[in-house]
């Protein structure tokens, strides 16, 4: 269901301009600001003077593709970010979100089906942040949810917003199993298919950054058919 009036700003990154002004008149009819950029390198100047809520970016563009820009926006861009792509197997899309992306559509997407992910996102980005006010510290591992500074003994590691979301929730109910459902509901608010890869593919990239063993994690472990759990005892060392 749109939002009424939203007035949410949004830059959509196509180099297709029949479908890319269908897009905008859709988003539009629905209270949208939609402005338009066709080439990948022109993007982060563009955000110096355009500040929008999402991005929706196409993968193959002229100048500079959108997995390299997805990688780079992160320093640039704070808000959601919405591949959409003709590159359809399961492969592309895990790679997608591996890089940064929050979602991931298939083109030709319905607009409807578009607008509902969208709004999905941009819920999302503004619900209430669900952390406590207190600092958590494992061994050598602290956490502050102020600042989201994470320090691994003298080493300050950088982490996406989405990434200390995760790494949060696992830290604050250390040392249960959470399911990948109550994950999906907590963070995302959408149910678990069976199908989707977005919080696993977080959950590797954190293990990369956390010092985990990729082949037999320790830290944040995987409970074969129940979900993640977070070891609170495996930050010692």
């Amino acid at each position: 269901m749109a939002l009424p009036q939203s007035n949410h700003r949004v830059l959509l990154v196509e180099d297709d301009i029949r479908l890319a002004n269908l897009i905008v008149d859709y988003l539009k009819s629905h209270g949208m600001h939609v402005e338009v950029e066709r080439r990948g390198d022109t993007v982060l100047k563009r955000l110096i003077h355009y500040k929008p809520d999402i991005i929706i970016l196409d993968i193959m563009l002229p100048g500079m593709d959108g997995l390299t820009l997805c990688e780079k926006l992160p320093d640039y861009f704070s808000g959601p970010i919405l591949l959409m792509s003709a590159l359809a197997s399961n492969e592309d899309q895990i790679k997608g979100l591996e890089m940064g992306a929050d979602d991931y559509v298939v083109k030709p997407v319905d607009p409807a089906l578009l607008l509902a992910r969208i709004n999905n996102l941009l819920k999302r980005k503004l619900q209430p942040q669900k952390t406590e006010s207190h600092c958590l510290s494992f061994g050598k591992l602290s956490i502050d949810p102020h600042t989201q500074v994470i320090r691994l003994g003298q080493t300050e590691i950088d982490l996406t917003n989405h990434e200390f979301e995760l790494l949060w929730l696992l830290a604050s109910q250390a040392g249960q199993v959470l399911s990948r459902q109550y994950i999906y509901q907590y963070l995302l608010n959408i149910d678990f298919d069976g199908k989707d890869r977005k919080i696993d593919v977080r959950i590797s990239r954190l293990r990369k950054k956390l010092g985990d063993n990729i082949e037999t994690p320790f830290r944040i472990k995987t409970v074969w058919g129940q979900g993640y759990l977070f070891a609170p005892e495996a930050w010692n060392n």
